[in-house]
């Protein structure tokens, strides 16, 4: 299975990029961050004719998630995160496919910092742990899919000391990331290109595409059963350089049953 995460940056201002990206990687399933478009402006019929079923969560000029499925329609388990019956941001969506529970999220950014939208975020990860936790404990297989605006290590930031009050790079943002991780998730790029410096968002500005002046904030982290599974890791870079692109490019992994051999020999 073939698993993908693209901040789209503007569903139907983009959707001809995303339609093209989607006919050339073919990924099985995929979720879908900054929508910036109320659900009834969803492009629901123009994904259905190149063979994907969604479900999604709009929201008028900011935010939205969604998860597409190729050749069926997802099974909606639920839409907002738990723990935050005050929030009115279209920022999680959660759906099974072939028996796996794909969670989609758009953490908040956070800036400036400190700040309500900082407190916010911190906020945000608060729930998310408490939320993940509960997810390990059913003992299914679970991947949290998404733009974490989070970048965990310095080996994820193009000059690293620049972003230091950053939110996406404080120190608490960083750590709990960390103590996410530790609950038992693999990151999955991280997991298979350990040494790598691998950036999924490149900013419209100072030429920072032609200069790999990158982050990597959209992450999947897989529950046990799932990461024994993880073959490939991969961004798609090129997309980031196709006219009209988003500023992050699309991210996707595989998984695939593995023999008892194969087990053995991990």
């Amino acid at each position: 299975m073939k698993i993908a995460t693209f901040n789209v940056n503007g569903i139907n201002g983009r959707l001809a990029v995303l339609l093209r990206w989607l006919e050339e990687a073919r990924p099985d399933v995929v979720c879908l961050q900054e929508l910036k478009a109320p659900s009834n402006r969803f492009p629901r019929k123009e994904l259905e004719r190149v063979g994907y079923g969604a479900t999604w969560h709009g929201q008028k000029s900011w935010n939205g998630v969604a998860i597409l499925a190729r050749g069926q329609e997802p099974l909606e388990t639920r839409r907002g995160l738990p723990g935050g019956e005050d929030d009115d941001q279209s920022r999680y969506i959660e759906a099974v496919i072939d028996g796996i529970v794909v969670c989609c999220l758009y953490l908040p950014h956070g800036n400036p910092v400190p700040g309500p939208k900082f407190q916010y975020k911190l906020e945000w990860f608060r729930r998310l742990h408490s939320y993940a936790a509960e997810l390990l404990e059913l003992g299914v297989p679970v991947a949290l899919v998404g733009d974490f605006n989070v970048m965990p290590t310095d080996l994820d930031v193009y000059k690293p000391e620049r972003w230091i009050d950053d939110a996406l790079f404080r120190p608490d943002v960083k750590k709990a990331y960390a103590d996410l991780v530790a609950q038992g998730w693999t990151d999955a790029l991280r997991h298979l290109h350990p040494d790598d410096r691998i950036y999924t968002f490149w900013a419209y500005f100072r030429n920072a595409f032609a200069r790999n002046a990158g982050l990597r904030i959209d992450h999947f982290l897989l529950s046990p059963d799932l990461a024994d599974k993880l073959v490939r890791a991969q961004v798609d870079k090129h997309v980031r350089g196709w006219e009209h692109a988003s500023d992050h490019a699309p991210v996707w992994i595989e998984l695939i049953e593995k023999t008892a051999k194969q087990r053995r020999e991990k």
